[in-house]
Order: C-alpha cells, then structure tokens, then sequence
C-alpha cells in the first residue's frame, strides 16, 4: 500500500510540475496545421487550420466549389 502511496505522491508532484511550467511560460494550447490531413488517403478537418490560405486540401474544395 505504501508503494501505491508514494507512486500517486510522485505522480502528483509531477503533474503539478508540468502545469506550474504551462502556467510560467504563458503558452497556450494549440492545434496543429496539418497531422492526420498530411497523411495520404485521409480526409480530416481543415477548418482548424490558421493558415487557410495555404491549407492544399481546402483550396482544391474551393475551386471544386466555384467550377460546379
């Protein structure tokens, strides 16, 4: 049980750690502009992208869009 106990204190401390530093260094969480859109024969989501202009997959949509 002490094992338990030391290993959740261990933990706990360490998580704590990491937030402090999150909270420190000011970064927020962010997406990124492509992960499972660069992997080929995968559609995802490219409304997330803050480059948008560059984004291959939505610009091919669009002029899909604009030709129909």
């Amino acid at each position: 049980m002490s094992t338990f106990i030391i290993t959740f204190v261990v933990f706990a401390l360490v998580m704590l750690a990491m937030a402090i530093g999150v909270i420190v260094n000011n970064r927020a969480i962010r997406g990124s502009c492509g992960g499972l859109n660069d992997i080929d024969g995968l559609e995802g989501a490219c409304d997330i992208c803050e480059l948008r202009r560059q984004c291959k997959r939505r610009r091919t949509l669009q002029r899909k869009a604009l030709l129909d």
